[in-house]
């Protein structure tokens, strides 16, 4: 079981991962943050410590196998890497931590993977999602922006990805080249939300660039669970930089009632 607080090493996957955590409340959920696709820790800057302030509640982060300071990935990334990571890498970052439960918050990326996770898995210690900018099928203007962005990593990109990524080529190129995939464009995990059991909090940016509100309704339509909904205006693709105190009152508000009908549903022995 990892220390609250903390830093180190954790395998998962056969790979090497990066990890640090906040302290909080023992007894509650630890919030386990994933990461997007050209993220990993400490691009999350201060948000899990002000997320553990926020909430009172255990914050955990690591970096993905391609990303920050954690081994490579294996290349090229098959396209269902993100079924993979919540399948496979997941489960074994929950398991090395050791808590009774968690809420899982995920960005971009990291939010399909934790949905993925919650629909794929009979994980009773999971107690609720926090999805920012998910994404669930393609959409034609986020290929678009996924293409752009290519163009754009040679010329200014790739040496701001240097200061965070050990190989940044590597990272860049495992996630554009996936999303770029002539088959990625019929990618489709939708049905992942037939399974949800847990509630969820989804928060988009109303100008994200990288996918419209029918991926916030693809989670409000097929969730079975309470899903509450946050569309913050003059907000792109990454809410918690845009809009962080709009963020962090969400998670807190969402989070405080999970613990709250928590407790009160422990039946007395």
């Amino acid at each position: 079981m990892i220390d609250f607080p903390g830093n180190g090493r954790v395998e998962a996957a056969g790979k090497s991962l990066e990890w640090q955590s906040w302290a909080g409340d023992a007894s509650a959920p630890v919030i386990v943050m994933i990461h997007e696709g050209l993220g990993c820790l400490a691009l999350w800057r201060d948000i899990p410590e002000r997320l553990a302030q926020a909430t009172g509640l255990r914050v955990f982060a690591y970096s993905r196998a391609g990303y920050g300071q954690s081994d490579p990935a294996d290349l090229p990334r098959p396209l269902d890497y993100m079924t993979r990571e919540a399948m496979d890498s997941l489960p074994e970052v929950l398991a090395a931590i050791g808590a009774d439960h968690y809420i899982l918050m995920g960005h971009s990326d990291g939010a399909t993977i934790a949905a993925e996770h919650a629909g794929r898995h009979a994980d009773h210690r999971i107690r609720g999602l926090v999805l920012m900018a998910p994404h669930f099928f393609t959409e034609p203007a986020g290929l678009a922006a996924i293409a752009a962005a290519r163009e754009s990593f040679e010329a200014d990109l790739k040496p701001r990805m240097a200061k965070y990524h050990a190989d940044p080529e590597a990272t860049f190129r495992g996630w554009n080249d996936a999303w770029l995939a002539p088959g990625f464009k019929d990618w489709h995990v939708g049905e992942v939300v037939d399974y949800l059991r847990v509630p969820s909090l989804v928060i988009q940016g109303a100008d994200d660039q990288y996918g419209t509100l029918a991926q916030v309704e693809e989670v409000e339509t097929r969730s079975y669970a309470p899903v509450d909904v946050a569309i913050l205006p003059d907000c792109r693709h990454s809410p918690h930089l845009d809009q962080p105190e709009a963020v962090l009152d969400a998670v807190a508000e969402f989070t405080a009632r999970l613990v709250r009908i928590e407790r009160e549903e422990v039946v007395p022995a």
